[in-house]
């Protein structure tokens, strides 16, 4: 550590002797996962830091992140996980943004992994709580872990049958067709959007049924025309199981 620029912790890289250091810096948000005032409190001139490198731009100087460096038996658990990867833990906690899991083999004191409420199940959900609790055991598949914010984003879904592949069997469509055949089914409206209506056809598959296909009359909502829960008969306008879409059209049209 060679200085501070400000808010920055200035330092030169310590590589083989003979050959010229590459100088760079840390920045303020990068220094540690503890909140302090200034980086004084946490490092002095001349003391040795351990620092990732991370992504530059053309020009820019060399940046490093010491936070992700900060708890070693965290970095070695991190590090030695890789997407795709399936892992075991236990629901910490749910919140309505997403939901906290032990990994096992994670640091005591430390929660590391986190699913995303997309990530949770294929089918809709208005909380996660309705697809998780607290102290239940889960198998996942990591997403990515990340050194710098002591985080594994995890996915529950992704260890899951998609539902919409065994639709797509059931009503003779193979993976990847983007079209539909004009079956006509009756679904349950799940949830409303300014410009249209997802409607669940089978249980864990959603389609949509954009606002122009409700009326030929100019609303401001679909609001005005239907509301969630109510049964409507739609028919499968375009399905692509690659992409995962199902578009619905109104039936009788």
């Amino acid at each position: 550590m060679t200085g501070f620029d400000g808010a920055d912790v200035l330092v030169r890289v310590v590589g083989a002797e003979g050959v010229e250091a590459e100088v760079g810096r840390i920045p303020r948000h990068e220094a540690s996962i503890r909140r302090t005032e200034d980086p004084s409190e946490l490092f002095e001139v001349g003391q040795e830091i351990d620092a990732e490198e991370i992504a530059r731009r053309d020009g820019d100087p060399l940046g490093f992140s010491a936070k992700a460096c900060e708890n070693p038996a965290l970095r070695s658990f991190l590090v030695a996980l890789a997407p795709g990867q399936v892992v075991t833990g236990t629901v910490a906690a749910v919140r309505n943004f997403g939901v906290f899991v032990h990994v096992d083999g994670e640091p005591d004191g430390l929660c590391t992994g986190f699913v995303r409420v997309p990530d949770l199940t294929w089918g809709w959900i208005e909380h996660p709580s309705e697809a998780v609790e607290p102290g239940q055991r889960v198998t996942a598949e990591v997403i990515i872990a990340e050194t710098r914010s002591g985080q594994v984003t995890l996915s529950l879904k992704a260890l899951q049958e998609d539902p919409l592949i065994r639709f797509a069997e059931r009503v003779g469509r193979g993976r990847g067709q983007g079209q539909g055949d004009g079956r006509v089914f009756t679904g349950v409206i799940t949830k409303i959007v300014p410009f249209g209506v997802f409607v669940e056809v089978a249980p864990g598959v959603l389609g949509f049924l954009h606002l122009k296909e409700l009326t030929d009359e100019p609303v401001d909502t679909p609001e005005q025309l239907v509301e969630e829960g109510e049964a409507i008969a739609v028919k499968m306008a375009d399905l692509n199981v690659e992409r995962h879409t199902l578009r619905l059209a109104r039936a009788g049209d």
